[in-house]
């Protein structure tokens, strides 16, 4: 069977056992393509345990970082159990070999100040600059995915309990708080300034652009930053900022973790401890500030 046969099966496979996103599944094929490109005069059912060492070892050597060099082994790892679960290569060559030590790096999270700040910063005289407002108060106010806010609809927002449903990874669904604060500002972008943007053309996209097209992920993460370059904040922010801040900002007020964990949608605790670490780093932040002992 040819590489790519290969490597389509698995990518369906996981496709649909996962549900995995386009850009997962997308990471995991272009890992096992460089490593195929790599071997040369072998092919992937080929494949022994010294072939996986000498590859993570050459992209050491051309400076991958461990993080980069275990997420590859992972992807290989994958690939490998699937074969010999479905008994195309009845042999697992990453089963001896240790994955490389990482750190946790603690995720960038705002300050309430700069989370404020950010939320000030469009222009809320003009459609645009409302719908701005609006989504930066719903992606604060709920945690959501950044790609979970853009794809909203509105069938999905129950303004009568002030919840918004979610389809999360895996299709997993989950209700989410929105709050009175930014269901105000959805209410009023979805009664005034979103018929204005339309211009009664007609889109099923929560959020819309000047096209009557849905908010694409790439185009409100430039809306972010603009935002952030105007509210004076000079941090290296990421997609998922706002979300850091909104778990960091609930555990700094007295948040049960578990209860974080759910609204985030993550379907591991360990995911959600990292925001514990955030918090304790915060205090004690704090502590060497003020404290006259500090």
């Amino acid at each position: 069977m040819k590489t790519e046969q290969l490597i389509e099966l698995f990518l369906d496979a996981l496709w649909a056992e996962r549900g995995l996103s386009e850009n997962t599944l997308s990471a995991y094929g272009s890992d096992l393509r460089i490593f195929a490109k790599w071997l040369k005069h072998k092919t992937l059912l080929d494949v022994e345990a010294s072939d996986i060492s000498g590859f993570l070892a050459k992209r050491f050597q051309d400076g991958v970082g461990n993080r980069t060099s275990a997420r590859i082994l992972s992807s290989l790892r994958r690939f490998y159990a699937y074969l010999n679960r479905e008994n195309i290569k009845p042999d697992d060559p990453t089963a001896l070999i240790e994955s490389p030590h990482i750190g946790k790096p603690l995720p960038i999270s705002l300050s309430e100040q700069d989370v404020e700040a950010l939320l000030d910063a469009p222009e809320t005289t003009s459609a645009l600059g409302f719908r701005d407002r609006a989504m930066l108060e719903m992606l604060y106010a709920t945690g959501l995915r950044v790609s979970e806010l853009v794809s909203l609809t509105h069938d999905q927002v129950n303004f009568r309990l002030g919840v918004v449903k979610i389809m999360g990874k895996g299709n997993k669904e989950r209700l989410v708080p929105i709050g009175e604060e930014a269901l105000s500002w959805l209410e009023e972008y979805i009664s005034i300034y979103r018929k204005t943007i339309l211009a009664n053309r007609q889109s099923h996209a929560l959020f819309v652009t000047n096209r009557a097209a849905g908010m694409t992920r790439q185009a409100f993460w430039h809306i972010i930053k603009r935002c952030a370059k105007k509210a004076g904040i000079n941090k290296e922010l990421s997609p998922h900022t706002l979300r850091h801040a909104f778990a960091t900002h609930l555990l700094n007020h007295g948040a049960d973790l578990r209860v974080v964990q759910l609204l985030l949608g993550h379907s591991d605790l360990s995911t959600t401890q990292i925001y514990t670490h955030i918090a304790n780093a915060r205090l004690q932040e704090l502590h060497s500030k003020f404290h006259p002992r500090g």
